[in-house]
């Protein structure tokens, strides 16, 4: 005979996470957010130098779906919503979803449960396909309006 003790017939019982542990993450990551917001909105994007210009816009001339978001998120911060949707309306766009998955995950968390984004490739495609209209309306002489 093995002096060996026998695995376990079942597994053990998970160890119960505390609510404040399960809020961590989602707490560093709002953390995280309003410190780079508030980074922003000190150091004005608007003033020549602060900030790396956009090597897309640099080299061609055209902006990408990026170009003007940190002057976007610059006038969130000083709560400009207007001038916010004129530097980039999309950048307006994804803060705002931000923010609701953020409430989701941090209500899950609280909860217990875990946060999965499981969308389908046409989701994703579909997120890209957005980005592609807006960098060529951008571009064009009518969508002059969404250029920052």
């Amino acid at each position: 005979m093995s002096d060996r003790p026998s695995p376990p017939v079942f597994p053990p019982a998970p160890v119960p996470v505390s609510r404040i542990r399960r809020l961590a993450v989602p707490a560093g990551v709002m953390a995280a957010v309003i410190g780079a917001f508030g980074y922003v909105g000190a150091v004005d994007p608007n003033q020549q130098g602060h900030y790396p210009v956009c090597p897309l816009l640099r080299f061609t001339g055209l902006y990408c779906p990026g170009c003007g978001g940190l002057r976007s998120a610059h006038a969130v911060a000083h709560g400009d919503i207007a001038a916010a949707l004129g530097s980039n309306a999309l950048a307006v766009v994804g803060y705002a979803a931000f923010a609701v998955l953020w409430v989701v995950w941090t209500a899950r968390a609280a909860r217990g449960r875990p946060m999965s984004i499981a969308a389908k490739p046409v989701v994703w495609w579909g997120i890209g396909a957005v980005l592609l209209i807006f960098s060529i309306v951008r571009n064009l002489p009518f969508g002059s309006a969404l250029a920052p």
